[in-house]
């Protein structure tokens, strides 16, 4: 699959057993559940998905079982930035091999690089593969802001460096990426609360863990925007805005699977060391979770 990306991406959560470990059939419900939403594509191994806390086995075993369940329906974005260069490059082998869409490259996230070495970690993994690159610009973890100068010329230079997710939460940012390099990279937002600004501003998209709460009003708002339907997207993101600001001001992860719980979706515990939400926290999220209308799967 080869179109280009666009619109409401799922940040696909990594569902665990009760033991702690990945629950392949509620991984294969969840790429379903997404797709019959209407979402324009799904992301295997991200943040969202707990990447840092898998091992590269249960990576690759992740990126697999996502683009086998998705069997061409819609992209595959993987996830396959890494601590060190060698790991980021077999990671990305591995998910061209088994037939992602899209690579997704996060920088390493423990000591954070200089600009120099930023750059030629990005070049050495764009350059070990043949299929599209999605930067991933997460500075709260990484320690390095991508600049927007810094991504146009980056993707000038490599021609298989097409896309970027900015997680900077920094709209100005984004607005930069969109107006003055958007002849040679897309942008997607990755920060879900923003995601109807962002669309606003002409982005190509946006990839949100959220998706997994609330799929078809994502899909819905995109398709509003799109229409130039400015108030009933604005209409339909009041609607889902409390839901969305309480997962966003709790601890993100537990946030989204207590939320997927209340809506009967299985996905347990996030993985240690990070903990279940407290008790109160828990209770406000699941129970706007639970009282979010479902609406009939996109068409």
């Amino acid at each position: 699959m080869t179109a280009q990306l666009s619109g409401i991406l799922t940040a696909l959560l990594t569902p665990f057993t009760s033991s702690g470990q990945i629950d392949e059939e509620n991984l294969r419900r969840s790429v379903d559940r997404n797709i019959h939403a209407g979402v324009d594509g799904v992301v295997a191994c991200g943040s969202t998905g707990e990447f840092a806390a898998l091992s590269a086995a249960e990576r690759r075993f992740v990126v697999e079982t996502v683009v086998d369940q998705t069997a061409g329906r819609v992209p595959v974005v993987a996830q396959t930035g890494a601590v060190s260069t060698a790991e980021a490059v077999e990671l990305s082998r591995h998910a061209e091999e088994a037939g992602a869409t899209v690579l997704m490259v996060v920088t390493p996230y423990y000591e954070p690089l200089t600009l120099d070495e930023t750059l030629r970690y990005l070049r050495t993994v764009a350059g070990a593969v043949d299929i599209p690159i999605m930067l991933y610009n997460l500075p709260v973890a990484t320690g390095i802001n991508l600049a927007p100068a810094t991504v146009g010329a980056l993707a000038r230079e490599v021609e298989n460096i097409q896309y970027i997710k900015d997680t900077s939460a920094d709209l100005a940012q984004a607005g930069q990426l969109i107006h003055n390099y958007g002849d040679v990279v897309s942008t997607f937002v990755g920060w879900d609360s923003l995601l109807l600004a962002a669309l606003s501003e002409g982005a190509a998209g946006v990839m949100a863990g959220t998706a997994n709460v609330m799929a078809a009003e994502l899909v819905s708002i995109h398709r509003a925007l799109a229409a130039g339907d400015l108030n009933r997207a604005r209409a339909e993101w009041e609607q889902i805005y409390p839901l969305m600001d309480a997962i966003m001001n709790a601890p993100f992860i537990p946030a989204v699977k207590a939320a997927v719980a209340a809506q009967g979706f299985p996905a347990g515990s996030p993985r240690a060391p990070f903990l279940d939400l407290d008790p109160a926290t828990a209770a406000t999220i699941s129970a706007l979770a639970a009282a979010l209308p479902q609406p009939a799967p996109a068409l």
